[in-house]
């Protein structure tokens, strides 16, 4: 997708969420990326700004592709019921503030479902709406960290590491919401009825630890970083550095592809100490790394294309649009003059697309009410009242 094929936000789209209705209520982080996907899968997304909204080219936020922007002066009674007539019309509603803040402005969820019975309304939070830290500040190294999710990206002898936050935000936070919404809108359509719905950051990063909970119960996995299998542990789940001071991913967990790698890295798997005695994994990675150290990330990357070794080369966040499988499956396509991610994931019948540009706060104020049913004449009223701001 390049920069002439990506619609103007609102347009009618063919997405599996076609016809469903939502609204934004504009924030940072995590929501906003909620607000994204519903908008990628076919949703008609209204982000509402308030007065005085400023960032950094907010034209070039991806996070904020494929909606439009209403601009309201939610400290006026007649801002708030612009808020309420579009929340009528509304299947959706989304807000990231802290817990209050929401009913201290006015559109909490009791005010609203009391206008819509059917909304589904999105509540993003840190740490949840309640629990004796609900009211305190956070990151999504927080949330990692009060899960024990930050320990497994740690190393023996070594810290934790410090990802961006898109573990306990976007995975735990913006997903977990978006997946929630959906549905509480399947359940709203069923029987009439919204809900709220709690996407707490925290409980998100919680649930994709599952995984190592499991194994803990099984006695496959020591509570010890950088000791198991697949956390840096075993030397075939593991980086290793090329002579280019560049790296490659080595994941062959499977022995069938165990003997693969070995056999590209000019070894015999029989040759080798048991690679299920971790007494055997230091003397394993040494081996490896001085092999893997004798060639470039590209010369690496030629001798493992195309087989079941699973071993593929670290790329720069720059270079993984280049990189011809993301190219051939169009993973980072070119819109509005910036490369970013596809819609994901993809549907055979009702795919997803970008469906504009990130709006700037307040631009589409006029044509948002006149399209959710607002007279004329009393659009102009609230526009000339500076009740919505139109940029």
């Amino acid at each position: 997708m390049d920069e002439t094929t990506a619609d103007r936000p609102g347009t009618a789209s063919e997405g599996p969420l076609a016809g469903v209705r939502v609204v934004e209520m504009a924030g940072l982080g995590a929501a906003p990326y909620t607000a994204m996907l519903l908008s990628d899968l076919g949703a008609e997304v209204i982000r509402v700004d308030r007065p005085g909204t400023r960032s950094v080219k907010p034209e070039k936020y991806a996070l904020s592709r494929g909606r439009r922007s209403i601009t309201i002066d939610l400290k006026q009674t007649e801002g708030l019921d612009a808020l309420m007539r579009l929340v009528e019309r509304a299947n959706v509603l989304i807000e990231g503030f802290r817990p209050g803040v929401a009913e201290r402005l006015g559109f909490g969820p009791d005010v609203c479902l009391k206008h819509n019975p059917m909304l589904v309304y999105g509540r993003m939070t840190g740490w949840g709406q309640n629990g004796p830290m609900a009211q305190m500040a956070g990151h999504d190294l927080n949330y990692q960290a009060l899960t024990g999710a930050l320990t497994l990206l740690q190393r023996p002898g070594s810290p934790p590491a410090t990802p961006p936050g898109f573990i306990a935000d976007f995975g735990g936070g913006g997903l977990m919401l978006a997946f929630g919404l959906v549905c509480g809108l399947l359940n709203s359509r069923a029987t009439g009825r919204g809900q709220v719905i709690d996407a707490a950051m925290v409980d998100g990063v919680a649930s994709l630890t599952t995984l190592v909970h499991s194994m803990l119960a099984q006695g496959r996995w020591a509570d010890r970083p950088g000791t198991n299998f697949c956390d840096g542990g075993a030397p075939y789940y593991d980086t290793y550095e090329t002579s280019d001071g560049r790296y490659m991913a080595v994941a062959p967990l499977e022995p069938r592809f165990y003997a693969i790698m070995v056999a590209r890295l000019g070894l015999r798997a029989d040759d080798l100490p048991d690679r299920d005695d971790p007494a055997n994994w230091p003397r394993l990675k040494t081996l490896f790394a001085d092999i893997f150290r004798g060639r470039t990330r590209a010369e690496w990357t030629e001798v493992f294309d195309g087989t079941d070794a699973c071993v593929t080369p670290v790329l720069g966040i720059t270079e993984a649009p280049g990189h011809p499988h993301n190219a051939a499956r169009g993973t980072y396509p070119r819109a509005f003059d910036v490369t970013q991610p596809a819609p994901a994931p993809r549907f055979s019948r009702t795919p997803g697309r970008i469906s504009g540009p990130p709006p700037l706060p307040g631009a589409d104020s006029r044509s948002v009410l006149l399209a959710w049913g607002f007279p004329a004449e009393e659009v102009d009223r609230l526009l000339s009242a500076g009740i919505v701001q139109q940029k």
